[in-house]
């Protein structure tokens, strides 16, 4: 009987000691889980880190440090009007117009666009640094489009909104963030 006893006794610990090894492997997840989350809230890491250096919105009347070169005569402060938006909004002209076929036609379709962006500078020195990559996703774009959508007004906003992230993703894939506001047609042509 004495034996019986022992091998009782033994066994309690045993599933007392896994109990204990399974509480403490638990509360380490629950404790890994609770810093990262921490340090991806940002309430620790490294001190005075706010995170990446992202482009910033820029308010009316504020100068831009970020601002790129204007080719044009300079026609002397702008003035903002009161109301709409507290940012101002800042646009890229391409030199150069889009020339494309049509998707299952034989019409080609040319346009002259811009975009625009209410953050600082950098966003429009990129489009500007990366204008080949983005010309071709614009291209691409062109070249998916039936020709039905542009002759109504949701296709060619459709469309101005396919650009807008096209410009966007080659703008995250080089530059890790995008942007670009919208595209605007300066001119459309369909032939």
């Amino acid at each position: 009987m004495a034996k019986a006893d022992d091998t009782a006794s033994d066994e309690k610990p045993k599933g007392g000691m896994v109990k204990m090894l399974l509480g403490a492997v638990l509360l380490l997840a629950i404790g890994a889980g609770g810093a990262y989350g921490a340090f991806a809230a940002g309430f620790i890491g490294e001190s005075g880190e706010s995170g990446p250096d992202l482009p910033e919105f820029v308010r009316k009347g504020e100068s831009d440090p970020y601002a790129i070169a204007s080719d044009s005569n300079d026609d002397g402060p702008v003035v903002y009007g009161d109301g709409g938006s507290e940012y101002r909004t800042a646009y890229y002209s391409f030199e150069d117009t889009f020339t494309s076929n049509l998707a299952d036609s034989p019409a080609l379709i040319q346009v002259d666009l811009a975009v625009s962006t209410r953050r600082d500078g950098r966003v429009l020195g990129w489009v500007k640094n990366h204008e080949l990559a983005i010309r071709s996703a614009i291209l691409i774009q062109l070249a998916a489009t039936p020709e039905a959508d542009i002759y109504d007004v949701e296709g060619k906003e459709a469309l101005s909104q396919r650009l807008t992230d096209s410009i966007n993703a080659v703008l995250e894939e080089k530059e890790g963030f995008g942007g670009i506001e919208a595209v605007h047609f300066k001119g459309l042509l369909v032939q």
